[in-house]
């Protein structure tokens, strides 16, 4: 008899083909919506975490300031300097290091033979292009054993390649830092940024050691570093160990300048999330609208069948049967229209590919844009959000054509 049931749940969706086709578009439009939204989310969330990848997440910089609490006997005021033996310090102290990293800069005269420009030039070892994520177009990076020898290598930013060698090719060549001469090695890829005040694509890098040459590089200007583990707990280690080599409390955040991108990242991850829990709330609305209308449709239909269900009770239909019968017309009214839905959201998502974000404000970003990005996970969300919103539009009047008099259906006109 079950089959039988849902037979007529099928004739009656086939008679009133109109009626049907208008409400699963409704039903489609709501699950596509839904999909769509998260997928927005989603979306936005993973250019945010483009956007921090290109300084590489796990990074701390340091670097020495003034004390502003009395530490011991020190008075407060006393400068905090860092220098090269603070590597090994951290190195040995702080749980969680990967690399680390003297940083010097000094802002010089670079020439070739045809321009001069001043440029900011910096000292790093070879592990600072693990720790800030440095891809090279050209060439390779500078080796252990060339800082080690003093080498007078250097790696060009993408514009400094532009702007000295007209776009041409710069490995092998000549150029003169504060008046010395160094060697190209290697041009960076072009990275994100932000304006023309952005030197991000501007920076000369040099072996750490050859930065003498050009920069008394005794004190450190920062000391930079990548980890694994939790940032807060690697930045207290940092603290409390700088602290106790130079005399100052850790809680005195004046007397050492600490960037920890982490930080930043997960406030951004806090809103990514927030953001997605509100287009979330927004589509399920949306989906709720379209649940209104099956609803309707399906109390016109109860409507309209009453005398049927009455004739369907008085040949020995129970409950369950009128209340199975029509929910299942719902429910396929809703399948069909959310497996339309979700074909159509990847078509839109195709059809749309990139939405401008982050290149509005920053060159070379295009990849810290918005795509929609349909997950698995978004799927499932907004299926389970389809299958309760079918199940409370169609039970409501199910229920109705399963409490109904059979004698006053059959009376009915």
């Amino acid at each position: 008899m079950l089959r039988d049931i849902l037979g007529q749940a099928w004739g009656a969706m086939v008679y009133n083909r109109r009626r049907t086709a208008i409400t699963m578009v409704g039903m489609a439009w709501g699950i596509a919506t839904v999909v769509l939204l998260v997928a927005y989310g989603a979306g936005f969330s993973a250019a945010i975490e483009t956007i921090f990848a290109k300084f590489g997440t796990n990074t701390i910089i340091f670097w020495g300031g003034r004390t502003s609490e009395q530490a011991g006997g020190d008075k407060a005021g006393a400068r905090v300097r860092f220098t090269l033996d603070d590597l090994d310090r951290v190195s040995n102290s702080v749980p969680g290091i990967l690399h680390i990293s003297p940083y010097a800069t000094k802002n010089v005269p670079v020439q070739n033979d045809l321009h001069t420009y001043t440029w900011a030039v910096d000292g790093v070892r070879p592990t600072y292009q693990e720790i800030w994520k440095l891809n090279l177009e050209q060439g390779r990076f500078f080796s252990g054993a060339e800082d080690q020898a003093r080498a007078h290598v250097c790696i060009l930013g993408s514009e400094n390649k532009i702007k000295l060698f007209s776009g041409g090719w710069a490995l092998g060549e000549s150029i003169r830092l504060n008046g010395e001469i160094f060697t190209v090695i290697g041009v960076m890829k072009p990275k994100m940024q932000e304006g023309d005040n952005d030197d991000s694509n501007r920076n000369i890098y040099v072996p750490f050691n050859t930065m003498s040459d050009l920069v008394d590089t005794h004190y450190l200007d920062s000391i930079w570093l990548d980890y694994r583990g939790d940032n807060e707990l690697v930045e207290k280690a940092l603290r409390e160990t700088m602290g106790a080599a130079h005399h100052f409390r850790p809680s005195d955040h004046n007397a050492m300048g600490v960037a920890n991108l982490m930080t930043q990242v997960k406030v951004f991850r806090l809103l990514s999330i927030a953001l997605s829990i509100l287009l979330t709330l927004v589509g399920a609305l949306t989906l709720g609208i379209a649940g209104i209308g099956l609803m309707n449709i399906m109390l016109v239909a109860v409507q309209q069948r009453t005398r049927e269900i009455g004739i369907e009770k008085a040949l020995g239909a129970r409950r369950h049967h009128i209340l199975i019968q029509f929910l299942a017309e719902a429910l396929a009214i809703t399948v069909v229209g959310g497996v339309a839905g979700i074909a159509l959201a990847y078509a839109v998502s195709a059809l749309v590919g990139r939405i401008t974000f982050y290149s509005a404000l920053a060159k070379n970003a295009e990849s810290a844009d918005i795509r929609l990005l349909i997950s698995p996970t978004s799927v499932v969300v907004a299926t389970v959000i389809l299958i309760v919103t079918g199940l409370v539009s169609g039970m409501i009047p199910a229920i109705r054509a399963a409490n109904l008099d059979p004698i006053e259906a059959l009376r009915y006109e």
